[in-house]
C-alpha cells in the first residue's frame, strides 16, 4: 500500500475559549468570509463542508485553505500544526 505525507500548508485559526466574547469574535470572522457560524444557548456551531458542527471550549476553528471552516480538537491541532 502506498504511503502520503501531508503537504506543509499555512492556515488561519482560532482557539474558542468558551465565552460569548469569543464566540462572537469567531462569528464575526467566519461571517467576513462569507460562511456561517452561530452562538446560541452557549453553543458554538460552525457550518462546515459535511453540515454543522458543535466547537467545544478549547477547540480550535480553522479556516482550511479553501476557505471552508471547521472545528479541530487541542490534542489534534497540537500534534498537526505550530505556529509560524
Amino acid at each position: 500500500m502506498p504511503f502520503f505525507t501531508k503537504k506543509p500548508v499555512t492556515i488561519e485559526a482560532r482557539q474558542f475559549d468558551g465565552s460569548a466574547s469569543g464566540a462572537a469574535a469567531i462569528v464575526r470572522w467566519v461571517a467576513l468570509c462569507n460562511h456561517q457560524a452561530q452562538f446560541a444557548d452557549n453553543k458554538l456551531t460552525i457550518e462546515t463542508l459535511e453540515g454543522t458542527h458543535l466547537a467545544n471550549p478549547g477547540d480550535w476553528i480553522i479556516k482550511g485553505v479553501a476557505g471552508e471552516f471547521y472545528p479541530c480538537k487541542p490534542d489534534i491541532f497540537d500534534k498537526t500544526y505550530e505556529p509560524t
